[in-house]
C-alpha cells in the first residue's frame, strides 16, 4: 500500500513539473520570436527605421510601468474555483497568441501608419504577455512551500524555456524561407499562426494539470495592502535591481546577434545555429539545485553574472575569418554561464513573497512577481532592444547593405560592450543577498507556526 501511495505521489510531482514546463514553452513560442528577431524584423523586413523600431520597443515595454502593478493587484484580488493564478492561462492564452501573430503581420501602409500599426500590435501583445506570464512565476509559491522543490521546479521551467527557444530558433528562419518562398514578410505571416496554435494548446495543458496547493484563504488584498509587502522587503529589491540589468544585457545581446553575424562576421548562415546555442544554458540550469545545496544562492547567482561579463569579453576577438570560432566560443560561453542568472530570480522571488508575509503579514505574490519578474523582464527587454537600436541609428546603420566602419563600431558596441556593462551592474546588488538568505529557515518555521495557529483558531470557530 505504501508503495502505491508513494508511486502516486511521485506521479503527481512529475505531472506538476512537466505541466510547469508546458507553461513556459507556451510563452516562449511567441516571446522568443520577439526577443531574438523583432528588432531585425522591423528594420530589415518591415522597413521601419532603427530609431523608430527602438522607440516602439521601449514604448511597449514602458507600458509595464503601469500594467505590471495593475496585473499584480488583479492577481492578488483573483478568487475563482481554479485558484488565483491558474485561470489566467485559460482566459488569456488565445488573445495573447492572436496579438503575437498580428505583431508579425506586414500590412501595406505608409511609413507613419507602419510605425503606428507596429506600435499598437506590439503594445497590446506586451500587455497580454505580462498578464499570462506573471502567473507562471507567481503560481510557484502556491505549488509548494518547499524552497528546494521551488528551485527544482524553476530548473524544469528553465528547461522548458530553453526547449522553446531551441525549437523556435531551429525552425523559424527555415520555415519563413520555405513558406514565404523567399518573401520574408509572407513567411512570417504564415509561420506565426503555427506558433500561436502551439501556445494556446500548451497553456491549456498547464491550466488543466497545475494545482495550487498552498492556499491563502484570507480576504482579497486592497491596493494599499499589496504595496505594503514591498516595505522593507530587502530581498525583493535586490532581485528587482539585478533582474532589470540582466534582461537589458541579455536582450541587447540576442537582438544584436543577427547584425553581428551578418555584417561583422559575414556569416548570415550562422544566425539560426548561433541563436540555437541558447540551449547550452541548460547545463548550468540543471546543475543549479545541486550547486545551491553546495554553495549559497548568492554565490552561485553572482558567479553566473560575473562569468557572463567574461564571456562578453571573449567576443572582442571575433572579428571575422579564423576568429569566427572564437566568437562562437564566447557566444556559447555567454549562454552557458548566464543560465543560472536567468533562472535564479524566478526561484528566489517566491522566497521574497515569504519574506513579505513574514515581515508585514501580507502575502502579495501577484504584485511582487508582477513587478519583480514581469516588469523587469519587459522593461529590461525594452531597454535591451531600444538602446542597441538607437546606437545603430547614431552610428549610421543602413539595412541590407555593406556596412561602413562607423556602423560596424555601433554593432560591436551594442553586441559586446553594452551587455558586458549591464551584466556587471546586475552582479552588484546580488552580493548583498546572503544576509537575507540566512533567514530562510527561520522564516519557514515562523510562517508554518502562524498558519497552524490560524488553522486551529479557524477550526475551533
Amino acid at each position: 500500500m505504501n508503495v502505491i501511495v508513494e508511486s502516486r505521489r511521485n506521479n503527481a510531482v512529475m505531472r506538476t513539473r512537466l505541466s510547469y514546463v508546458a507553461s513556459e514553452v507556451a510563452g516562449q513560442l511567441i516571446f522568443c520570436v520577439i526577443s531574438f528577431y523583432l528588432l531585425k524584423f522591423y528594420t530589415d523586413v518591415y522597413g521601419i527605421s532603427a530609431a523608430a523600431a527602438g522607440t516602439i520597443l521601449l514604448l511597449a515595454r514602458s507600458t509595464d510601468a503601469v500594467d505590471a502593478p495593475v496585473w499584480g493587484i488583479i492577481f492578488d484580488k483573483t478568487r475563482s474555483r481554479w485558484g488565483k493564478n491558474r485561470p489566467w492561462f485559460l482566459w488569456l492564452c488565445f488573445p495573447f497568441a492572436l496579438f503575437g501573430v498580428l505583431t508579425f503581420c506586414t500590412p501595406h501602409l505608409g511609413s507613419t501608419a507602419k510605425v503606428a500599426y507596429a506600435a499598437a500590435t506590439y503594445v497590446v501583445c506586451s500587455v497580454l504577455y505580462t498578464g499570462i506570464n506573471t502567473p507562471v512565476t507567481s503560481i510557484l509559491s502556491a505549488l509548494t512551500s518547499d524552497t528546494q522543490e521551488r528551485i527544482t521546479l524553476t530548473s524544469y521551467r528553465m528547461f522548458g524555456s530553453k526547449f522553446g527557444v531551441l525549437a523556435v530558433n531551429l525552425s523559424l528562419l527555415p520555415m519563413v524561407e520555405w513558406l514565404g518562398h523567399g518573401n520574408d514578410q509572407l513567411g512570417f505571416m504564415r509561420v506565426m499562426p503555427i506558433y500561436g496554435c502551439g501556445t494556446v494548446l500548451l497553456y491549456l495543458a498547464a491550466f488543466r494539470n497545475l494545482k495550487e496547493t498552498v492556499q491563502d484563504d484570507r480576504h482579497s488584498l486592497s491596493v494599499r495592502e499589496s504595496f505594503s509587502a514591498l516595505k522593507g522587503n530587502g530581498p525583493w529589491f535586490i532581485i528587482f535591481a539585478s533582474s532589470l540589468f540582466f534582461w537589458i544585457a541579455f536582450v541587447a545581446r540576442i537582438s544584436c546577434a543577427p547584425y553581428f553575424f551578418q555584417y561583422v562576421l559575414h556569416r548570415r548562415d550562422l544566425i539560426s545555429y548561433a541563436n540555437s546555442m541558447d540551449v547550452v544554458s541548460l547545463v548550468s540550469i540543471l546543475f543549479m539545485p545541486a550547486l545551491c545545496r553546495r554553495f549559497s544562492k548568492r554565490t552561485v547567482w553572482a558567479a553566473s553574472l560575473i562569468g557572463s561579463v567574461v564571456a562578453q569579453l571573449i567576443l572582442c576577438f571575433g572579428h571575422g575569418g579564423a576568429a569566427t570560432s572564437v566568437a562562437l566560443a564566447g557566444w556559447a560561453a555567454g549562454f552557458l554561464v548566464s543560465g543560472i542568472a536567468m533562472a535564479m530570480p524566478f526561484s528566489v522571488l517566491s522566497d521574497s513573497v515569504d519574506y513579505g508575509e513574514w515581515k508585514c503579514g501580507v502575502r502579495a505574490a501577484g504584485l511582487l512577481t508582477a513587478i519583480g519578474a514581469a516588469f523587469c523582464l519587459k522593461a529590461g527587454s525594452g531597454l535591451g532592444g531600444a538602446l542597441p537600436a538607437w546606437i545603430l541609428q547614431w552610428y549610421s546603420y543602413v539595412p541590407n547593405v555593406e556596412q561602413t566602419s562607423r556602423a560596424l563600431t555601433g554593432i560591436r558596441l551594442s553586441f559586446i560592450w553594452l551587455p558586458a556593462l549591464c551584466y556587471a551592474l546586475a552582479a552588484i546588488p546580488v552580493l548583498l543577498y546572503y544576509r537575507y538568505e540566512r533567514l530562510e529557515p527561520q522564516i519557514r518555521r515562523d510562517l508554518a507556526e502562524r498558519r497552524a495557529t490560524a488553522a486551529a483558531v479557524s477550526g475551533s470557530n
